[in-house]
């Protein structure tokens, strides 16, 4: 199987069910932000020398995101609303991991400025480009359908990003700043 195509020579992409969009369309822009928060994950893994548990925890939400994306690479003409491969347990399991760090955290009493451990500040990062690729999926969802658990999903994920770069904190010995007027 050759890499290239020659398709996005014309500024086009293909869907999964080979419907050729333009490259600049919501839902190509949506998948391609979630190919972003992949990688930048798999960089933040790279770079951590936290605790194994964490490193397993975030690639099994790498995987997770290739499911997203691919949810994001189907277009209407192939699925109905109920149809994904991102699931409620996936939301589920999101929050029960953010339940579980945060309580192992000190209270939050007033916004956190980004940044501490490398892992730390990387994990900021993420957290940012998901939040950028739930914005761009509601822009999908404006006039397309996407599977039902997509936007829960990422919203989650941002959450978890959040709480996990400040638990990196706490396992780097790095004090969390905080924001004050």
């Amino acid at each position: 199987m050759k890499i290239y195509t020659r398709t996005s020579d014309r500024g086009r992409t293909r869907l999964i069910d080979g419907t050729e969009v333009f490259k600049h369309s919501d839902r190509i822009k949506a998948y391609g932000t979630i190919d972003e928060l992949n990688s930048f994950i798999g960089l933040t893994v790279s770079e951590s020398t936290g605790p194994y548990e964490i490193a397993e925890e975030l690639r099994y939400i790498q995987r997770l995101l290739f499911d997203c994306g691919a949810d994001l690479a189907t277009p209407k003409s192939i699925r109905t609303a109920n149809e994904g491969r991102i699931k409620q347990c996936d939301v589920e399991w999101l929050e029960e991991k953010i339940d579980y760090y945060t309580q192992l955290l000190p209270p939050l009493k007033s916004f956190v400025l980004p940044g501490g451990s490398k892992a730390a500040s990387y994990l900021h990062v993420a957290r940012t480009i998901a939040r950028r690729g739930e914005r761009e999926v509601v822009e999908v969802l404006e006039n397309e359908i996407v599977p039902p658990h997509v936007l829960p999903f990422i919203n989650r994920l941002s959450d978890y990003l959040f709480t996990m770069a400040r638990y990196m904190n706490i396992v780097d010995g790095v004090e969390e700043h905080q924001y004050k007027t």
